[in-house]
């Protein structure tokens, strides 16, 4: 259909779910196309290269599939291929579209919060080591935040395995939540670098000192979307709006549709998607 232009949102799995379920709320007479790249998960582990050259395949097929704007739902693609994509590879292949990221809008609503500029990181292995959060932060705040980061590779297989209130997630939140908090003790901002992590809120309140602020990634997400159509109307336009949804992954489509059920207040019909 010529008129369908769904707004794309990628991710490697399930996590961006939550993004989209903010940008839903927020912007629900728009039409989506979630892709998640189930069959080549996690990306988090994975090298610069690979996640690029994966980032890339899934947004030329969102491309291919109406998509004038992707939102890149995923905090290790945002980090290791979003510039490369919008510097190198939009200008030759798709002039004219859009693809836009999770961590700068994150960054900029930890910049507006932080009272005393201490600031910390939670995230995978893949967006911590790639120092996105860090540079950003440090390129928004002239340097002047004092930014501490942790790894929590096992929050991503507790949130999928329907883990969460167990003891086992209370063990490694609390273990990470410390070694945050050792590195630095004045921290009064934490940023949850993983779209997963949502899902982890009440345990994270529950080791987390109170008066420690947590920041969430799908209101903000949502909420710069909608500005970023209100100022980009020549994109906005091009949007269709018939408030439909459909859903894709590259795995095993009713596994899919069972495990988004804990990252999404949705009935999810996903369909299998072959570009690989």
């Amino acid at each position: 259909m010529d008129n369908y232009k769904p707004i794309g949102i990628f991710d490697s799995g399930y996590g961006g779910l939550t993004i989209l379920k903010e940008i839903r709320k927020a912007l629900p007479q728009y039409d989506y196309l979630y892709l998640g790249d189930n069959a080549r998960t996690p990306y988090g582990t994975r090298s610069f290269e690979v996640v690029y050259q994966y980032t890339l395949e899934a947004v030329k097929k969102l491309f291919s599939m109406g998509c004038e704007l992707v939102v890149l739902a995923c905090n290790t693609a945002s980090a290791k291929a979003l510039r490369s994509i919008q510097q190198n590879d939009l200008p030759k292949i798709a002039p004219e579209k859009r693809v836009l990221g999770v961590i700068r809008p994150s960054v900029e609503e930890v910049v507006s919060i932080t009272q005393n500029g201490h600031v910390g990181v939670l995230g995978t292995n893949g967006t911590v080591s790639s120092l996105s959060y860090v540079l950003e932060l440090e390129k928004l705040s002239d340097g002047k935040l004092a930014i501490s980061q942790e790894a929590c590779p096992m929050w991503v297989p507790i949130v999928e395995n329907n883990e969460i209130g167990t003891q086992g997630a209370d063990y490694f939140v609390k273990k990470n939540i410390e070694n945050l908090l050792v590195a630095d003790s004045l921290i009064d901002t934490v940023v949850l670098g993983c779209t997963h992590y949502p899902l982890l809120h009440h345990t994270l309140k529950k080791f987390l000192p109170q008066h420690i602020k947590i920041v969430e990634q799908g209101s903000i997400v949502a909420k710069k979307l909608a500005d970023y159509l209100k100022r980009h109307p020549e994109m906005e336009t091009r949007c269709s709006k018939q408030a439909g949804i459909k859903y894709f992954t590259t795995e095993n489509a009713e596994t899919f549709d069972e495990k988004a059920s804990l990252f999404i207040d949705d009935v999810v019909n996903s369909k299998n998607i072959n570009y690989l």
